[in-house]
């Protein structure tokens, strides 16, 4: 599945996904919170991407679920439990970023532990982190109107 996702000119995103058979979702974001979106949308990347996750919001996305679905209000219902466990795994990086902090493993994986999500290894961390950086390099180098492209594969293995 190819993950575009287009830079307006007030530095927010517009995602769109085109599927392997070529069918396409894609997400306007409201103003207001539409800069947080990007990156959101680039952590959430590289946390199923890294991690190996199959059912977080990319891996549904591929399986047929539209953007507005992945609420768990949608047509398709309540989250699968992984993709809830991403989401909660994402929210841990986005706080951790927005708090202009780095967290060690313990605060994170307490966290973590408060959200119900799973502990995270100092070298899954690291890892996605590292992945999380070159997207926003990569972003950061998008002019507004150009859109950036990522391939997202099913992860070969499950978590």
């Amino acid at each position: 599945m190819r993950v575009q996702i287009t830079k307006k000119g007030n530095g927010s995103g517009v995602p769109r996904c085109v599927r392997a058979e070529g069918s396409v979702t894609w997400q306007k974001q409201t103003d207001r919170h539409a800069a947080f979106f990007a990156l959101h949308d680039l952590t959430l990347f590289a946390v199923e991407t890294t991690l190996g996750y199959r059912r977080g919001f990319f891996g549904l996305i591929a399986e047929g679920w539209e953007i507005e679905d992945t609420t768990g209000k949608g047509a398709r219902g309540p989250l699968p439990p992984e993709a809830a466990e991403v989401e909660s795994i994402v929210g841990l990086f986005d706080a951790e970023r927005a708090g202009g902090q780095i967290w060690t493993v313990d605060e994170f994986n307490e966290f973590a532990a408060m959200k119900g999500s799973r502990e995270l290894s100092f070298d899954e961390i690291v890892r996605v982190k590292k992945r999380r950086s070159e997207l926003f390099q990569q972003w950061s180098g998008v002019e507004p109107g150009a859109m950036l492209e990522l391939q997202y594969e099913t992860a070969a293995v499950a978590i």
